[in-house]
C-alpha cells in the first residue's frame, strides 16, 4: 500500500478534499503525473503555463475557500509560478504548489535548469521547504497544507524528480486538513473603548473590505445602530454591497465621489476587515477604528485610535449593544442621496450615443443587465477593473474575483478558468482586457482542452488604455501604449471557441445574449473607446495640473487630434447626457 512517494503525495492530497490539480508536466514531475493517472481521483487540468495554472488554482481556492494545488516541473517551469502564487498570496487564499526539482545529486552543481525553489517562493509563500528524503514528505507535505490553510496564504514543497520514485515510508494518516474555525471577539474592556470613540461622534462612516465575507448581517445591523453609511473597498464590493440601504459605493482610485465624500465627511470612520492601502483617500481629521483578524494590520494604513483584533461579524455583534440608540440620522441620509446622485450620473454615462467605437460603460451595463443573479465575474487589472467596480451590481449569489492587491494583467482569463473548473454549470464571465488577453492568449487552448464553457469579454480599445490614463495625469505624451491587435473574435474561432466582434453599439445586446445562451465557451470582441477617461473620485491639484500639461505637450508634439478624440469621448456627452 505504501508505494512510492509521488503515490503518497497523491494519496494524502486525495485524503485531505482535493480533486483537481492545475498544471503542466514535465520529467521531473513524471512519477507524480503518473501516480495521479493510477489513482484516478483527481483531475489534472492542463493549462498551457504555469502562470495561468497558478491563477486558475487561485481562483479555485478563492471561489470556494478551500485548498487548491498546482504543479509544475523543475527550473524554469515551476518559476513561471511565481506571478499567480503572488497574487494568490497576496489575496490571502489556501494554495498548495508543487515544485519539482532537479535530480537530488545535482543540487548545487549549476546542473540543466536548476534553480532554487525554496529559496525564490519564500516572498510569497508562508511555508516553502525541500523535501531532500523520503521520511520527510509526511511531514512537510501535510505541515504545508495546514500552514495554507491555517494562514490564508501559499505554501510551496519541493521535491526531487526522483524522491518522487523512492519508497514511500509507513506512515499512518492524520486526520482530513480542514481549515478550522475559531470565533475571535476583542475583550470587553476593549470593546467599550471603541463604542466610548464612536458614541462620541456626531457621524460615522464604515469602511468595509474582503473581512466583511460572512458577515453581511452583523455589519448592516452595526450600520443601522449607527447610522452609518458604508463604504466599501474593492474586494468587499461583493461581500457588502448586496441587499445594503447603507451603501454609498467605493472609494480609491476606482471608487467614486460619494464613497470619498462619506469618508471625508466623518467624525469617526470604523474600518472592518480592510487594508484599503490608498493613504490620500482616509479622512485627516476623524478618529479612527479599526476591526481585523490579523492583529499586525492595524494602524497599517493609517494612524488609529482603537484597534480590535477580531472577526467581523462577532466582533460587529459584541459592539451592537455598546453603541447608543437614537443617533441622528443626517449624515447617513446625505450621504445616500449624494450616492443615489452620483450613481445617476454614472448610469448616464453608460449609454449607446449611436456613436463609434463603443462606449465602455455601456458594455459593462449590459453585462450586469444580462448575466445571471449568481454569475461569477472576473476582471483584468486595466479599465475592465474600473467598469466593473462601477457598472457590476452584486447579489447575495454573485462573485467578483480579480487581481485586487497584487495588480497583475492578464488575470481574468486564468481566473475564470479556475472558477469554471468548480462549476461548470455556473456563468462565468471574464472581463478581459486586450493586452490582458494577449500577454495570456494561450488559456484559449486551455478552455478548449479542459471543456470550460467560459464567456469572454473582451474590451478592445487597441490600447493600455490604464496607463494612458496614468500618463495624462503625469503630463506625459503618451508613448509605447499603442496595441496592434488582431481581430479577437477570429482567434477564437481558429482554436474551436466561438468567437464574435461587435463594433456598433445597436449590435451588442444581441451579441452578448447570444454568448450567454451559448452552451460553450464564448468571445465577444468588443470595440470600445480609446479615450474614455475614467477619472478618481478626487481630482489633486498635481493631477490637474498633469492633464493640462499632457494637452500642451501633446499638441506641440504634433498629435493634436488626440485631444479632439479625447473632447468627443467625454466632454460632450457629459455636457449634454
Amino acid at each position: 500500500m505504501a508505494g512510492n512517494v509521488a503515490e503518497l503525495f497523491v494519496r494524502t492530497l486525495r485524503h485531505a478534499g482535493i480533486t483537481r490539480i492545475w498544471g503542466l508536466p514535465g520529467d521531473s514531475l513524471n512519477a507524480f503525473t503518473d501516480a495521479l493517472r493510477k489513482d484516478g481521483g483527481i483531475e489534472w487540468l492542463h493549462a498551457r503555463h504555469e502562470e495561468s495554472a497558478a491563477f486558475a488554482a487561485g481562483a479555485e481556492a478563492e471561489i470556494t475557500g478551500e485548498l487548491a494545488v498546482v504543479a509544475g516541473s523543475c527550473g524554469p517551469g515551476n518559476l513561471h509560478f511565481i506571478n499567480g502564487l503572488f497574487d494568490a498570496h497576496r489575496s490571502r487564499v489556501p494554495l498548495l504548489a508543487i515544485a519539482s526539482h532537479i535530480p537530488s545529486a545535482e543540487i548545487g552543481s549549476g546542473y540543466f535548469q536548476e534553480t532554487h525553489p525554496q529559496e525564490l517562493f519564500r516572498e510569497c509563500s508562508h511555508y516553502a521547504e525541500l523535501v531532500s528524503d523520503p521520511a520527510q514528505l509526511p511531514w512537510v507535505l501535510e505541515t504545508a497544507m495546514r500552514t495554507a490553510v491555517e494562514k490564508r496564504g501559499v505554501a510551496v514543497v519541493v521535491v526531487p524528480g526522483d524522491v518522487f520514485f523512492a519508497d514511500a515510508p509507513h506512515r499512518r494518516p492524520s486526520a482530513p486538513i480542514r481549515a478550522t474555525r475559531p470565533v475571535v471577539v476583542p475583550s470587553a474592556s476593549e470593546l467599550e473603548e471603541a463604542a466610548a470613540v464612536l458614541n462620541a461622534a456626531g457621524k460615522v462612516t464604515i469602511l468595509a473590505g474582503a473581512g466583511v465575507a460572512g458577515s453581511h448581517d452583523e455589519v448592516l445591523a452595526l450600520a443601522g445602530r449607527l447610522q452609518a453609511p458604508i463604504v466599501h473597498a474593492f474586494r468587499g464590493k461583493e461581500h457588502i454591497e448586496y441587499d445594503n440601504p447603507y451603501d454609498v459605493g467605493m472609494t480609491g482610485l476606482l471608487g467614486f465621489s460619494s464613497g470619498y465624500r462619506a469618508m471625508e465627511k466623518c467624525d469617526a470612520l470604523l474600518m472592518i476587515g480592510t487594508d484599503f492601502p490608498y493613504r490620500q483617500f482616509f479622512p485627516e481629521k476623524a478618529k479612527i477604528v479599526q476591526i481585523d483578524i490579523r492583529g499586525e494590520q492595524l494602524g497599517h494604513r493609517t494612524p488609529i485610535d482603537v484597534g480590535l483584533v477580531g472577526d467581523a461579524g462577532a466582533t460587529a455583534s459584541a459592539l451592537l449593544p455598546l453603541i447608543d440608540e437614537g443617533r441622528k440620522e443626517h449624515h447617513l441620509k446625505e450621504s445616500v442621496e449624494h450616492y443615489r446622485k452620483t450613481r445617476r450620473e454614472l448610469d448616464g454615462l453608460a449609454n449607446d450615443d449611436g456613436k463609434k467605437p463603443i462606449h465602455p460603460q455601456y458594455v459593462a451595463r449590459l453585462v450586469d443587465e444580462l448575466a445571471a443573479p449568481d454569475a461569477a465575474f472576473t476582471a483584468d487589472v486595466g479599465t475592465p477593473v474600473i467598469w466593473a467596480a462601477r457598472y457590476l451590481h452584486m447579489t447575495e449569489q454573485r462573485r467578483l474575483l480579480g487581481s485586487f492587491t497584487h495588480g497583475s494583467m492578464a488575470n481574468a482569463l486564468p481566473q475564470a478558468l479556475g472558477v469554471q473548473a468548480v462549476d461548470r454549470s455556473r456563468q462565468v464571465i471574464a472581463l478581459a482586457g486586450d493586452g490582458g488577453l494577449a500577454m495570456l492568449m494561450g488559456d484559449l487552448l486551455s478552455i478548449r482542452q479542459n471543456d470550460l464553457p467560459v464567456k469572454i469579454v473582451v474590451f478592445d480599445n487597441s490600447a493600455l488604455g490604464f496607463v494612458e490614463v496614468e500618463m495624462k495625469a503625469a503630463g506625459i505624451v503618451n508613448y509605447g501604449t499603442d496595441l496592434h491587435n488582431p481581430d479577437f473574435a477570429a482567434v477564437a474561432e481558429a482554436v474551436g471557441i466561438t468567437g464574435i466582434r461587435v463594433e456598433s453599439a445597436a449590435d451588442l445586446e444581441p451579441a452578448l445574449r447570444r454568448a450567454l445562451a451559448d452552451p460553450g465557451p464564448v468571445l465577444v470582441n468588443v470595440v470600445v473607446a480609446r479615450e474614455e477617461l475614467s477619472m478618481p473620485p478626487s481630482i489633486t491639484a498635481a493631477q490637474a495640473k498633469g492633464f493640462s500639461l499632457w494637452a500642451l505637450r501633446t499638441v506641440l508634439s504634433g498629435r493634436g487630434d488626440e485631444l479632439l478624440d479625447l473632447a468627443d469621448t467625454n466632454l460632450w456627452r457629459r455636457l449634454f447626457d
